[in-house]
């Protein structure tokens, strides 16, 4: 497929942006809706936990790919709706049998050193991701993509140099695939594949994020980061579209407890943090303009530990589709969360782009009829009264975490005599506990890094990095391969879904809404983005 043209009328489109801001900035109103902006263009935003890692291929988390946005800047970027739009690369294409595709770098990118960004530093971050001695949590992503060579480079049969990557020459970028990805371009707005600077990278190794080492590429530049506690970024003078910025410096602060957090929200101190559990409905109603809930693409799920080190109860199906089956989602989206989540009987959510919903046997049951087969179940499994299964359940520090794990904690005890025991724990901790299968069940979460179904079914690969229950079934990694090369992969989804189904490697819990209160005076937030991916240099506050 082919996008010249549209990447012409683009690129085209902002330019005229960038010279529209220059005059509109000089009279303190936007370029576009011709609002005056306010004086103090600081956003202040509150995050759960620390950030583990700023290096974009270390990154794994929400949160960390959300400073990468910001911090670097990757081939391609996204629209308030989802759109692609160039980043680095002004135009891209790709050959008749779509197994190449070549992007055209634009030449007044830079480096926040002042030096050019290159076609041979997209090659040397996207070789480093897949380097076994780096070890990135992210390497897995590469080989989704179908990159030439990626599969036997981490596996150690090849070297990194021999990745199906290429600099053609200084503003050419050439990515040569196994298999023709109608949906590749949108995978390179992730930060696993963002450019990083090979010098101080070199020159620095793992201090190479520090404030005071980092040369990055986005339109800002980290200015502080205090572990666990806060950080700052700054506009980068550098950042090719520097002018068209209009936030100028983007600020957090670790806030574990949500309602404090929310308090400080109201005291004009965050612009934007998460709405409490359970008081979306009252607070819509009170504050409508600032309290949302927008379309994303994630879903909230229990891993059971199905490996050596897993409880033995586990390996046994009809004890993971009891638990399961015992969980009234319902509760947990209407009583608990109640900001338009919808409940989850299968893994992927409805909102994904070209996903047909399968409607899973276990999802017309009425509740009763759940908890019965539930009982008979974990009866047959071997536990009673005299029995009971007991195991512990992690989930990482959150107050609805824990509202939602003592919720169905309770639900288990009271229909099954199951004992299940709550326990938190830091979120980088429990990245490290869950990646070495050093837990019994654990609460998990899958944000889709691209809008397709694979995003959300491949973590369900025998050996995937991200399989953190262990589940290896041969029909579902068939079923994957088969849908990379087919032009209508629904089918097969529909299969991988029944499978999961019926196997239960984790309990679906709900699919995700952004719940967020917002200060109606920042603009740009893409309310119709799905991944809900968003740029502060895309954002402004409007004056009051």
């Amino acid at each position: 497929m082919n996008f010249p043209k549209l990447m012409k009328s683009a690129a085209i489109g902002a330019t005229l942006s960038l010279a529209l801001m220059g005059s509109a900035l000089a009279a303190a109103t936007h370029p576009v809706t011709g609002e005056t902006l306010a004086d103090n263009q600081v956003l202040r935003m509150r995050l759960l936990d620390g950030i583990p890692s700023l290096d974009p291929q270390l990154m794994e988390d929400v949160t960390g790919f959300s400073f990468a946005r910001d911090l670097f800047e990757g081939l391609l970027n996204q629209d308030a709706d989802g759109n692609l739009v160039p980043g680095v690369a002004e135009s891209w294409s790709a050959n008749e049998s779509n197994d190449v595709y070549t992007f055209n770098l634009r030449k007044n990118a830079k480096w926040s050193n002042g030096d050019p960004v290159t076609a041979h530093d997209f090659v040397y971050a996207w070789q480093r991701s897949v380097d076994p001695e780096l070890g990135s949590p992210y390497s897995w992503y590469v080989d989704l993509m179908s990159i030439e060579n990626a599969s036997a480079v981490l596996s150690g049969e090849l070297d990194k140099s021999e990745l199906g990557v290429r600099a053609v020459d200084d503003y050419t970028f050439e990515v040569r695939l196994t298999a023709p990805l109608p949906y590749f371009a949108s995978m390179t707005v992730l930060a696993t594949v963002f450019p990083v600077h090979k010098a101080t990278v070199e020159a620095h190794g793992a201090e190479w994020t520090r404030p005071e080492n980092m040369v990055s590429n986005g339109a800002y530049k980290l200015t502080e980061w205090v572990l666990k506690e806060r950080t700052a970024r700054e506009r980068n003078p550098m950042y090719w579209n520097n002018d068209a910025t209009i936030i100028e410096r983007v600020e957090t602060q670790v806030i574990n407890d949500e309602n404090i957090a929310f308090t400080r929200y109201l005291a004009g101190e965050l612009d934007v943090t998460a709405v409490p559990s359970g008081q979306f409905i009252r607070l819509k109603k009170e504050r409508p303009d600032e309290t949302l809930s927008l379309p994303y693409l994630g879903s909230y799920y229990y891993s059971f530990n199905m490996s050596d080190s897993g409880p033995e109860a586990f390996k046994d199906v009809r004890v993971r589709q009891a638990l399961s089956y015992a969980v009234d989602r319902n509760v947990i989206t209407d009583n608990i969360l109640q900001g338009g989540q919808r409940p989850a009987y299968n893994v992927t959510p409805a909102a994904t782009a070209g996903f047909v919903d399968p409607k899973t046997d276990y999802a017309a049951w009425s509740q009763a009829e759940r908890d019965a087969k539930a009982k008979e179940l974990l009866a047959a499994a071997g536990y009673s009264a005299d029995n009971p299964l007991e195991f512990d359940l992690l989930y990482n520090t959150s107050e609805t975490h824990k509202k939602i794990a003592t919720a169905i904690s309770a639900m288990w005890e009271q229909k099954l005599g199951v004992k299940a025991v709550p326990t938190n724990m830091e979120w980088k901790t429990m990245l490290e506990t869950g990646r070495s299968k050093n837990f019994d069940m654990i609460r998990y979460a899958w944000i889709g890094d691209y809008n397709e179904a694979s995003t959300f079914l491949d973590l369900h690969r025998t050996g995937g990095a991200q399989n953190w229950a262990s589940f290896s079934n041969a029909d579902v990694d068939a079923l994957l391969d088969e849908a990379k090369t087919s032009k209508d992969p629904s089918a097969a989804y529909t299969k991988i879904e029944q499978i999961l189904a019926a196997e239960m490697p984790v309990v679906p819990i709900y699919h995700y809404t952004s719940v967020m209160m917002k200060n109606p005076a920042l603009k740009g937030w893409p309310i119709e983005n799905v991944q809900q991916n968003w740029y502060a240099k895309d954002m402004y506050f409007a004056a009051e």
